[in-house]
């Protein structure tokens, strides 16, 4: 994982152009770049940013920011009454229940 400005880029190596490509992953936006060693990667990571904020800025746009760590999830009723009563067993606010829960999931890896 490369990081810049905040954007994190995840790499993978492509053995038929003997290339590593990268993407950024916690935007929705497509950020892509591309180098043969590590400091190519890191340029290329950079200037791939900076070239999408760029285009931003030209064209009037608010660029797409690297997650801000809130989101909504809809869920059936249902689900919704179960996982407040299991949060409320645990001792925690609905929140921290489903903040712990999606943790321990993503970690568990």
């Amino acid at each position: 994982m490369f990081k810049y400005k905040s954007y994190i880029g995840r790499v993978d190596f492509e053995d038929k152009d003997d290339l590593f490509h990268g993407e950024v992953i916690n935007t929705r936006d497509v950020i892509t770049f591309q180098g043969r060693s590590v400091r190519e990667l890191k340029k290329s990571l950079k200037d791939s940013v900076d070239d999408y904020l760029d285009f931003c800025s030209e064209r009037g746009e608010e660029p797409d920011k690297p997650f801000s760590g809130q989101f909504l999830v809809r869920i059936p009723p249902e689900v919704h009454r179960e996982a407040f009563i299991e949060a409320k067993k645990s001792g925690k606010s609905l929140n921290a229940w489903v903040r712990e829960t999606i943790l321990k999931s993503v970690h568990s890896k």
